[in-house]
């Protein structure tokens, strides 16, 4: 029997080169060495950027037979991260989970994660690959210009957060974009708080740069 070898979900970076601005970790007009493909590429899609936790799941012979929080697997009698089972087990239950054999990413949102922003009284599993590249997509991105500044005025009003929109609410932003590359299997992320513009709390790794 071959045995799987666990990856851990890739840390995602700016396709803007990021910079230390008045104590602030933000994004500059500069394009990234090795990230052209996201504004040069037309097979590039965007994609919302989740706010939960990545989450991986296993499936051998049709059956999902581990969970995983990054390297971490995920007992299935665990109270700490009970949570994660029960999105696992809702999306199970809405045929999320109906995937070939192999190791599949995705993000776990809902109550008991991050503040749950998207205020729903469940959990659920949501994996890239397909829930989010499918129904989670801006179609928009193809037809705006790909310039810094094109993107940074987008990201002031928007962009809006598609899946809650498809839960009736349409005045809820995105926490950002997540960018895909289908031919080489790429990926970078664009957040609203690594502009100059964001006046909230950003993400605690911003300090530590």
């Amino acid at each position: 029997m071959r045995v799987l070898k666990i990856e851990d979900m890739p840390k995602l970076e700016s396709p803007f080169v990021r910079k230390m601005i008045n104590g602030k970790f933000l994004v500059t007009s500069e394009v990234a060495p090795g990230y052209e493909w996201v504004f040069a590429d037309p097979a590039t899609i965007a994609t919302e950027k989740l706010d939960g936790t990545d989450v991986s799941i296993v499936i051998e012979d049709g059956t999902v037979t581990s969970i995983w929080n990054r390297t971490y697997r995920i007992p299935f009698i665990n109270k700490e991260r009970r949570f994660i089972i029960d999105a696992v087990l809702e999306s199970y239950d809405r045929g999320y989970c109906m995937l070939p054999d192999g190791q599949w990413f995705g993000e776990v949102i809902g109550k008991d994660v991050q503040g749950n922003p998207y205020g729903i009284d469940y959990t659920m599993w949501l994996p890239f690959n397909t829930y989010v590249r499918d129904k989670l997509s801006y179609n928009s991105w193809g037809k705006y210009p790909k310039t810094y500044e094109s993107i940074r005025s987008w990201f002031q009003d928007g962009p809006i957060s598609l899946f809650m929109l498809q839960h009736g609410i349409k005045d809820k932003l995105a926490e950002g974009i997540v960018f895909h590359n289908p031919r080489t299997e790429q990926m970078a992320k664009l957040r609203r708080d690594m502009f100059d513009f964001y006046a909230g709390s950003r993400h605690k790794e911003e300090t530590k740069k």
